[in-house]
């Protein structure tokens, strides 16, 4: 996929490191020069540095035609114009927009946002999950972010490590919904266990998933 990352610090830098070597064509696009040297030297990847904003920026990035365009400025307003222009002047198949106010949500998307991301909710929550918790693999924001998908690598200190699923108490709101062991696709009933080295998909609430990624792993919630 050609994706393009406009703006951002820590959620870019996450992204990139996400996307990086997975056969997918980043383009970067970031207006502070510093962060971008930083960004072309921690992921070996060319960085356009430039106003997103901006269309000479974006002619120079080369976004024609792109997958999807990934906008992380800190203004509501900018990361609604990179999208608007990138979807309408350059083709890009899909935007999503990260937003400050949760509540701009729908607006977004009332405006022809493909995807529009509260990141009080949905971004930075899980980029700081990212780096707190080692084994905490993905996130997955579902529903407009009212549900959350987190694959977990279960490791041999995890709490629920050689339980059966029915010994293990998440509460309301949480369910482990498949098992990925090896090439193997499980989706668990009451009688199966959790091995180390499972990648489990539970879904949760983001005001459940804290408390669920803690049970899981043994790490204190965010």
């Amino acid at each position: 996929m050609k994706i393009v990352i406009a703006g951002g610090k820590a959620k870019a830098d996450y992204l990139i490191r996400l996307l990086n070597g997975k056969g997918h064509q980043l383009i970067v696009i970031n207006d502070d020069l510093e962060f971008c040297t930083y960004l072309s030297q921690a992921h070996q990847i060319p960085v356009v540095h430039g106003d997103p904003c901006k269309l000479y920026v974006l002619d120079e990035a080369n976004i024609e035609d792109g997958d999807v365009i990934i906008a992380l400025k800190a203004a509501d307003a900018d990361n609604l114009a990179i999208c608007q222009t990138a979807k309408r002047l350059y083709r890009v198949k899909k935007t999503v927009a990260v937003v400050g106010n949760p509540k701009s949500v729908d607006i977004f998307k009332k405006l022809g946002i493909n995807t529009a991301i509260s990141a009080t909710y949905m971004v930075a929550g899980f980029i700081e999950q990212m780096s707190v918790v080692e084994n905490l693999v993905n996130c997955l924001p579902l529903d407009q972010g009212n549900l959350v998908i987190n694959e977990l690598m279960i490791g041999k200190n995890s709490p629920v490590a050689g339980k059966k699923l029915y010994e293990i108490e998440l509460g309301d709101g949480v369910i482990i919904c498949c098992i990925v062991r090896s090439s193997q696709i499980i989706v668990p009933k009451g009688q199966t266990a959790i091995q180390v080295n499972d990648k489990i998909l539970v879904l949760s609430t983001p005001e459940t998933q804290n408390e669920a990624i803690l049970q899981i792993m043994g790490r204190e919630p965010l």
